[in-house]
C-alpha cells in the first residue's frame, strides 16, 4: 500500500481489527520512510451480475432500484425495516450465488415478490399489480385467489 502522504510504496501494518459486521477490516498502517500513520478498509469486491431488461438493454445491478421497489411497496405497511433489509440481502445473495454475469430483469422481480409474498400480503398484491399490469379487477382477484 503507497504512503498517502509521501507516496512511497513501504508500509507497514500495525493493527487490523474486522468491524462489528464482520464485513470489513480496518488496518491501521505506519509508512517506512516517513513514519506517518493512517488507516485503510478492507472489504470484499462482490461483483453483481448486470441485469438484462426486458428490451435487451443490459444495465448494472442498482441496490437502490431493489430498496425503492420495496419502499413503494411497503408504503405505510407495518413491516420491520429490519425484515425488509433481509428480504433485499436474501435476492442480492441469491443472484451473487448464482455465479451468472448477467441475470434477467424477469429474475430479478419474481424474487422481489417472492420477499414480498412472504414479508405483506398487501405489499405484494400492490408490487404484483405494477409488475404485471393489471388491466382489470379479474387480475387483482386471480393474485388474491393464489395467496389462498
Amino acid at each position: 500500500m503507497r504512503c498517502p502522504f509521501c507516496s512511497k510504496p513501504d508500509t507497514q501494518v500495525i493493527d487490523s481489527r474486522v468491524n462489528e459486521a464482520g464485513d470489513s477490516i480496518r488496518r491501521r498502517r505506519k509508512c517506512q520512510a516517513c513514519e506517518k500513520r493512517f488507516t485503510t478498509y478492507e472489504s470484499a469486491d462482490l461483483g453483481l451480475p448486470s441485469v438484462i431488461k426486458q428490451d435487451g438493454k443490459r444495465e448494472e445491478f442498482k441496490v437502490t432500484k431493489l430498496e425503492q421497489s420495496f419502499a413503494r411497496a411497503l408504503h405505510k405497511r407495518p413491516v420491520p425495516a429490519d425484515f425488509v433489509s433481509q428480504a433485499i440481502t436474501n435476492i442480492i445473495q441469491k443472484a451473487l450465488s448464482s455465479g451468472e454475469k448477467e441475470i434477467d430483469s424477469r429474475t430479478l422481480g419474481e424474487s422481489v415478490m417472492l420477499e414480498l409474498k412472504r414479508l405483506d400480503k398487501v405489499a405484494y398484491i400492490r408490487f404484483a399489480s405494477v409488475y404485471r399490469s393489471f388491466s382489470d379487477v379479474e387480475d387483482f382477484s386471480n393474485v388474491i385467489k393464489d395467496l389462498d
